[in-house]
């Protein structure tokens, strides 16, 4: 049997440990190689508290769920179902996805597919005496929760999984150290990064700046800019097929 053949050019993923799947099949369908970086773990919660606080957001009139990861670890603690007169929102089309197979069937997602997007909706316009569940995670998606509360929300914050920092693997490094491929990197959080340029040894690092950046915002964009990274491009979302699209629709770095 003949060797596979050895790919042309990489995708770099920075999802959790574990999570890597769906880069790993968008990146080999566009003929591309995968290296996984991952800067964290995840931990589905399943403890009282969090049953308690997730029952009290599900309850509000108007739900936000921020991520597919919130919507498994949410589903794994009571059963997905919209009540009458309810309205549930998706910071983007995975997350929206994701509901809909848990069984909520009307999903309110915004075509720029992140957090000013999702405050551009209609539904979340006007929130004056109005209650808000926030299905997520600690940490990231920031600007949301101020943002729904400027508008005159009371926001019931959900916390149903977390992220779990951990050392990128040596094999990873070393990979990425040794890459002599073109390599674009999918960026689709803003912690991931900060973790990752953090940890990599000094050398590994400038190997990455070379990679042309992915990003699924303009806002990541700017961030990533700001970590040194010169070329940089906007995918039409954080999906892995729209981040991959992107990689393959433009010049190599």
């Amino acid at each position: 049997m003949p060797a596979p053949a050895t790919p042309g050019w990489y995708v770099i993923s920075l999802r959790a440990r574990g999570e890597h799947a769906p880069m790993r099949a968008a990146a080999a369908s566009a003929g591309a190689g995968l290296i996984a970086i991952s800067p964290w773990r995840l931990h589905l919660r399943d403890d009282e508290t969090t049953r308690e606080r997730l029952h009290e957001a599900l309850a509000a009139p108007r739900v936000v769920v921020t991520s597919p990861v919130a919507v498994r670890a949410a589903r794994r603690l009571q059963p997905l179902r919209a009540l009458p007169g309810q309205r549930w929102f998706a910071v983007g089309e995975g997350t929206a996805i994701a509901l809909r197979r848990a069984g909520v069937a009307d999903v309110e997602a915004p075509r720029r597919m992140d957090s000013e997007g999702l405050l551009s909706l209609p539904g979340l316009a006007e929130l004056t005496g109005q209650t808000v569940g926030f299905v997520t995670a600690p940490g990231g998606r920031g600007v949301l929760i101020p943002a729904l509360e400027a508008r005159g929300a009371s926001v019931i914050r959900a916390d149903v999984y977390e992220r779990i920092a951990v050392a990128p693997s040596p094999r990873s490094l070393a990979r990425l150290a040794e890459l002599d491929a073109p390599a674009k990197l999918a960026l689709s959080s803003a912690e991931a990064l900060q973790l990752v340029v953090d940890a990599l040894p000094e050398l590994v690092l400038d190997r990455l700046r070379r990679a042309q950046v992915v990003a699924a915002s303009e806002r990541l964009a700017d961030i990533a800019r700001t970590h040194g990274f010169t070329d940089v491009v906007i995918a039409r979302s954080a999906r892995p097929a729209d981040l991959v699209a992107a990689a393959a629709g433009t010049p190599a770095a």
